[in-house]
């Protein structure tokens, strides 16, 4: 993969015709609004093709992968615009092998609400080892709330992604409720029922592992918790299934705030088969304009987790969004709205805005002026701000990353995990690097 910066005057078929590629793949892989009209400063990702093959008739997805010794989802992450299905056409042209830059081989996997498109779906999960739909929840006294979790189910079972319950204390205004979680941890009898129904769920929808997200706790509920998720280990592995949390992005064990003072990554860390480091947000709704996952915080909770975690156990938490911020902040009163990558490229195009780069930060802003006259900062993700986080991934040996979420379209983010990841299997049970 090579990275093109537009510059003034370039449109899509010029750098296409630059690169001798195909300039249709080039706007689909790079979530492109105006081909004639490209931000300056957009980040244009290359997939350079190594083999190509033409199709002919009567000649399947499958018996083409068959010849050059591929898979199908080797197929599907070098050709997105096949978004994840079979169906190709006499005289299409595929890429079979593509250049790419391995930093190894890394677990891969997203969350996503039922909601999420088919078509969506399906272009991702070829690059995902495992899939957790967004989110069981339960009541009082211990009964599931389930998702409709079916489809996508079965959609991560097509594209050999392991399906994973997630299991939190979300409630109907989607807060975290610590009433609940205490309600929880007081009381042997709801854990039982709670684990049993969670169980029997896994069994019969086929879940490999159970992921829980038990958030603003606080201090007095920390060992609590992680009493819960050794609890949760024990009842599970006997049916070959593994746990694992997410945990706050903490820098220290001392950390202050409801939020950190809940999860103690020593004794979460010894309790769970895996940890997902939940390195976003520092840029939010209701918060002032700033990147969602800037480096140098995420670096620093990558260093904390590993004094506390082993590196195996860790999976680095990679932000799928971004925010259209409103200028001026006022504390209280602005609220962000949350944009994906392709609407952040559509936003600078209409509005004629340069996209920059933070390098301190590494990732990308613009600004613009609405019709109301209203001044606006826009941080999101780019090919080269997932890039980097997978490459702090790689640097400290984690055992991968997970995507929050895969609800957002961001064809860049998909280019660069395969460009660097071999996937691998999440495999919690056993716990195998």
């Amino acid at each position: 993969m090579q990275i093109h910066i537009v510059t003034s005057g370039e449109t899509l078929f010029s750098i296409a015709a630059r690169y001798g590629v195909d300039a249709s793949v080039l706007a689909f892989n790079n979530d492109v609004a105006d081909p004639l009209r490209l931000p300056v400063g957009q980040p244009i990702a290359i997939v350079e093709p190594i083999i190509t093959h033409t199709v002919q008739g009567g000649e399947t997805l499958f018996s083409i992968a068959s010849r050059y010794g591929v898979t199908e989802n080797d197929i599907y992450r070098a050709n997105l615009f096949l978004n994840g299905l079979p169906s190709v056409s006499i005289g299409q042209t595929l890429y079979i092998t593509v250049q790419r830059s391995p930093l190894g081989e890394f677990a891969t996997g997203g969350y996503a609400y039922p909601f999420v498109s088919n078509s969506l779906l399906r272009r991702a999960l070829p690059f995902m080892s495992a899939l957790m739909p967004f989110t069981y929840g339960f009541r009082p006294d211990g009964s599931l709330i389930s998702p409709d979790d079916g489809v996508m189910i079965s959609l991560a079972r097509e594209y050999g992604s392991e399906p994973i319950m997630h299991l939190s204390t979300l409630t109907d205004n989607d807060n975290f409720s610590v009433e609940l979680a205490e309600t929880l941890f007081n009381s042997a009898e709801i854990q039982k029922k709670l684990l049993d129904s969670v169980i029997e769920n896994m069994l019969n929808k086929g879940y490999t592992s159970l992921d829980v997200d038990f958030e603003f706790l606080g201090a007095e509920n920390a060992a609590r918790y992680a009493d819960f998720i050794a609890y949760c280990r024990e009842r599970l592995h006997p049916y070959g299934f593994g746990v694992m949390t997410a945990l706050a992005p903490k820098t220290s064990d001392g950390q202050q705030g409801a939020l950190y003072e809940g999860h103690d990554y020593a004794l979460l860390g010894e309790a769970a088969d895996a940890v997902l480091l939940m390195t976003y947000e520092w840029g939010y709704t209701y918060g002032p304009p700033m990147a969602v996952s800037p480096i140098k915080p995420v670096r620093e909770v990558v260093d904390y987790a590993l004094t506390r975690i082993p590196a195996e156990k860790i999976l680095l938490g990679i932000s799928n969004y971004g925010y259209d911020f409103t200028l001026p902040y006022v504390q209280g009163v602005s609220r962000a709205n949350s944009v994906s990558t392709r609407q952040a490229f559509t936003l600078a195009s209409q509005n004629g805005a340069e996209i920059f780069f933070d390098e301190t930060v590494l990732a990308p802003y613009f600004d613009y002026t609405d019709a109301n006259g209203m001044a606006h900062r826009v941080w999101f993700e780019d090919v080269r701000s997932i890039s980097a986080r997978l490459r702090l991934m790689a640097e400290k040996s984690l055992r991968g990353a997970l995507w929050w979420n895969l609800n957002r379209e961001n064809n860049q983010s998909l280019i660069a995990i395969n460009d660097l990841i071999n996937l691998k299997p999440l495999l919690l049970f056993p716990n195998t690097p």
